[in-house]
C-alpha cells in the first residue's frame, strides 16, 4: 500500500506550543533554520526516490521562495500550512479566510501552479469551528489533512477508522486525508508523526502502520524539518514544553530512514481516489 508522506514546513520558533513566548511580530529576530533542514530532507527523499506533500507556511514561503521552488522542482506536492501558523479555533471565520487566502496566494505566485491542499496548524479544526471546511472550499482548496482520526478535539469523529473520505460542505466537496491513530487502552493514539514518532520505539510505529495497511488504511505520516535538527537554538519556555519539543530529535532521521525502507510513500495527491463520502460539515 502507498502511504502519504507529509512534511509541515515551519521553523522551530513557529511551534504553536511556544506561542506564549514567541510572538509572530518577533519571528524575524530568530535564526531561521528551516531552509537548510528542508534541503537536507529533500536530499534524503531524492536518494530514496520518494515524493511527499510539503505543507508550507506562507510566512516562510515569502522569505524563502527559492526553497519552495526546489520542493516543486523535486516532484513534490506544494500545499498550504496557512500563513501565520495560528490555531484555527482561536480565529474568527474572517481571520481564517484571510490567512488561508494569503498562504495560497504567496505559494501559487512562487511556483506558478495551483495550490489546492491545506493542513491546519496542530490539526486545530475542532467541532466548534468546523465552518473552516466550508471556508477552505470557498477559497479554492479541494483537499484537507487536518483531521486526526478518532480524536474529537480534531474533528476525529468524522473519521473513526482513519480512511480518506470526501466531506460534503455547503460550498462543495472536500477530500479529507486524516492522520492515523490506533486504539490503546480505549484511547486513540496518533502514530507515525510528530512527537509520537520520536517518543515511541520504532518497532511500535512500524507495527502500528503495518496494522493500518493490512486493514486497507493508508497511514498519513507527518514530520517537521525542525525535528531533524537537534542543534536548533533553545527557546526560553517552560521545561515541560522544552522537553516535549526536543525529546529524541537525534533519533528522527535514522527512524525516518528506516520508515522509508519499510513502507511505500508518495504525495497526498497520488494516494487519492478511493475516498468514501461522509456526513456534511
Amino acid at each position: 500500500m502507498i502511504n502519504p508522506l507529509t512534511i509541515d514546513v515551519e521553523d522551530y520558533f513557529h511551534v504553536t506550543g511556544f506561542a506564549g513566548a514567541v510572538a509572530p511580530a518577533h519571528w524575524d529576530l530568530y535564526p531561521q533554520r528551516a531552509e537548510r533542514t528542508t534541503d537536507d530532507l529533500l536530499d534524503l527523499l531524492a536518494s530514496r526516490g520518494v515524493r511527499a506533500t510539503f505543507f508550507v507556511l506562507g510566512w516562510l514561503a515569502r522569505r524563502r521562495p527559492g526553497l519552495v521552488r526546489r520542493i516543486a522542482a523535486g516532484g513534490h506536492e506544494v500545499a498550504s500550512h496557512g500563513y501565520w501558523h495560528q490555531l484555527v479555533f482561536t480565529q474568527t471565520r474572517d481571520e481564517f479566510r484571510a490567512d488561508v487566502r494569503a498562504a495560497k496566494t504567496v505559494l501559487q505566485n512562487v511556483i506558478g501552479q495551483p495550490v489546492t491542499a491545506y493542513r491546519a496548524p496542530s490539526f486545530s479544526i475542532t467541532p466548534n469551528c468546523d465552518w473552516a471546511f466550508r471556508v477552505l472550499v470557498e477559497e479554492g482548496y479541494t483537499v484537507d489533512s487536518s483531521v486526526a482520526a478518532g480524536r474529537r478535539s480534531s474533528c476525529g469523529h468524522l473519521s473513526a477508522d482513519g480512511r480518506p473520505f470526501v466531506l460534503r460542505t455547503p460550498a462543495g466537496p472536500l477530500t479529507e486525508m486524516p492522520l492515523p491513530t490506533v486504539p490503546v487502552l480505549g484511547r486513540a493514539v496518533p502514530v507515525g508523526g510528530g512527537g509520537y514518532f520520536r517518543l515511541m520505539p520504532y518497532a511500535i510505529t512500524r507495527a502500528a502502520l503495518r496494522r493500518l495497511n493490512a486493514a486497507g488504511v493508508p497511514a498519513c505520516v507527518y514530520l517537521h524539518p525542525w525535528e531533524l535538527d537537534p542543534d536548533q537554538p533553545r527557546l526560553t519556555v517552560p521545561a515541560a514544553k522544552q522537553w516535549r519539543h526536543r525529546v529524541n530529535l537525534h533519533r528522527t532521521r535514522p527512524r525516518l530512514e528506516r520508515l522509508l525502507a519499510d513502507f511505500r510513500f508518495d504525495t497526498v495527491a497520488a494516494v487519492r481516489g478511493n475516498e468514501v463520502v461522509r456526513a456534511p460539515a
